[in-house]
């Protein structure tokens, strides 16, 4: 990946290529970059640029273009085709993975979508339309269904052979092997397939016991798995055991990312779905029933203050002080809550052990709140003169930092099962 600075350089290049109208000189500059560059390129220039600069790639390089495409992601990737008729579409969406397809297909308008589908279903085998038919974030929706298998009755050297004969593998670092119905029953690395000799029968030294997925399981789920076994790609079978595809280690970094981001945006209260390039109107819609929530909590917090409206005119000093505990409340609560929903999001958290992490919060909410307390205590003191309500705010803080850690933990834990 190029360093910034030269992706900086790039685009004040293509800048001034467009204003100049520079058409060949820009083209010949935009296929000398890789397509991830170009995506961050695209993505820094305005939307009239950015369509110019696009029409200018699909003119002369629909790969790149669509390779390009991808790179940038489904939702601003999928802008870029939204003014194109759906005959052009279909045919655009040839030049990349079905995968990669599928997920441009998912954010077109629907009926642009629909017509979509229509016309590749006529052109060839379907295999867009068969992803989409698998449910959202699950690994039949990511997969690609073009995976190179191997049969079992094969020896290495007509593996090799058939190998050498394959266009547009996906994954050749593991070869899968199945049955004459195609179930899976082993899996080799090209490696061992190259150290043997070529009349040695793959049975011998394929690995029957193959991590597999099927193609319900979660997204995230997969993304754990490949984590946790160090694999390149993982396998993708029916409820029959048969393979139906392959999901690679690229596709996964793409679900860890993404699935960091929608918990990152829903612990701040922001759908999931939400980015930089979404319409006013529609972040709006979803960001004012979080804030609607919070008014509420925010009104039942002002009513537990308004029991003690009497003892608050008569020592104004504890007005003062409020904010300084709901504020050092709300920091600790967040702090739990990062740490806690990291933890579920990447399986090292569930109801199994959560009495070990809610112990943990606990004491760290109730150290906090003790050291922090003496310290606002010993202020207060001394800068209103009057023991009683230095230990007072100590003895709130104290409580506060004590349920905030408590909360933090509980919460996520408890919106986790209701999933």
């Amino acid at each position: 990946m190029a360093s910034p600075r030269r992706i900086d350089v790039v685009l004040d290049s293509v800048k001034r290529l467009l204003r100049i109208g520079a058409t060949a000189n820009l083209l010949n500059l935009l296929q000398k970059q890789h397509p991830a560059d170009l995506a961050q390129v695209l993505g820094s220039l305005n939307d009239g640029e950015r369509q110019a600069v696009f029409a200018v790639l699909i003119e002369r390089n629909p790969r790149l273009a669509m390779e390009t495409v991808s790179e940038m992601g489904p939702e601003p990737g999928a802008q870029l085709l939204t003014n194109r008729s759906a005959e052009e579409i279909s045919k655009l969406l040839q030049e990349i993975p079905s995968d990669d397809a599928v997920a441009l297909v998912d954010y077109l308008p629907e009926e642009l979508s629909r017509e979509v589908l229509e016309l590749m279903r006529r052109r060839e085998s379907g295999q867009v339309e068969t992803l989409l038919e698998y449910g959202e974030q699950t690994a039949g929706r990511i997969m690609n269904p073009r995976v190179f298998a191997l049969g079992e009755d094969l020896t290495v050297g007509e593996a090799i052979t058939a190998l050498q004969g394959a266009r547009d593998v996906e994954m050749v670092f593991y070869l899968y092997v199945g049955d004459d119905r195609r179930h899976l029953v082993g899996v080799t690395s090209l490696r061992r397939l190259l150290l043997v000799a070529p009349e040695t029968p793959l049975k011998r030294i394929m690995t029957p016991d193959v991590i597999s997925v099927r193609v319900d399981t979660d997204q995230e789920e997969v993304a754990r798995l490949v984590a946790s076994y160090n694999l390149l790609a993982v396998p993708v079978v029916d409820e029959e055991n048969k393979l139906v595809g392959v999901i690679t280690v690229d596709d996964v970094i793409d679900v860890i990312k993404d699935e960091a981001t929608e918990d990152l945006l829903r612990l701040a209260g922001v759908s999931g779905d939400e980015r930089v390039a979404t319409p006013p109107f529609e972040a709006l819609r979803k960001r004012l029933p979080w804030l609607g929530v919070n008014l509420v909590t925010a009104f039942l917090a002002a009513s537990v203050v308004a029991l003690f409206e009497g003892t608050i005119s008569q020592v104004t000093a504890l007005a003062v002080f409020m904010p300084i505990v709901a504020g050092m409340g709300g920091n600790a609560a967040t702090q739990t809550l990062t740490v806690v929903v990291r933890g579920i999001a990447l399986g090292e958290l569930s109801w199994a052990n959560s009495r070990k992490a809610l112990w943990k919060e606990s004491v760290i909410g109730l150290g906090n709140g003790v050291i922090l307390g003496i310290v606002a205590a010993v202020i207060a003191w001394t800068t209103r003169g009057d023991p009683m309500i230095g230990l007072l705010l100590g003895m709130a803080m104290v409580c506060n930092m004590f349920v905030a850690a408590t909360a933090g933990t509980l919460v996520p834990l408890g919106l986790k099962a209701l999933v």
